[in-house]
């Protein structure tokens, strides 16, 4: 399967945090994540496991106590069911994965509730 570009362009998900779909199949998605500055991602957890990239921008990073400034180029894999959260320096882009699909990330990338 070949991704497309999503019609819907980005889509907030909380202020200063947007996210679009990049690919996604039965088990994983791949999301872009457009972060403004000074903008937080607050400390949750969930299922699904995640590894990203930092394309542009620097952030930092918190994942089970442990906290890293991350630059362009640096990557991250956070366990299922870690808590972690994120603090943006930067205007950023990273690019994440998460396995399995997180279901609830299609409404704001899709505009639908469940994917086949």
């Amino acid at each position: 399967m070949f991704g497309t570009k999503s019609p819907h362009g980005y889509q907030d998900i909380l202020k200063g945090i947007k996210i679009k779909s990049v690919s996604y199949g039965k088990s994983m998605i791949m999301t872009e994540f457009l972060l403004s500055k000074d903008s937080e991602l607050p400390e949750h957890q969930h299922v699904n496991e995640q590894t990203g990239y930092l394309v542009k921008g620097k952030i930092k990073l918190h994942i089970d106590g442990k906290s890293k400034e991350i630059n362009p180029g640096d990557s991250w894999n956070i366990a299922s069911n870690i808590k972690h959260k994120a603090e943006i320096l930067e205007d950023s882009i990273a690019i994440e994965v998460f396995n399995p699909v997180r279901e609830d990330y299609f409404k704001y990338l899709f505009n639908e509730d469940i994917i086949e």
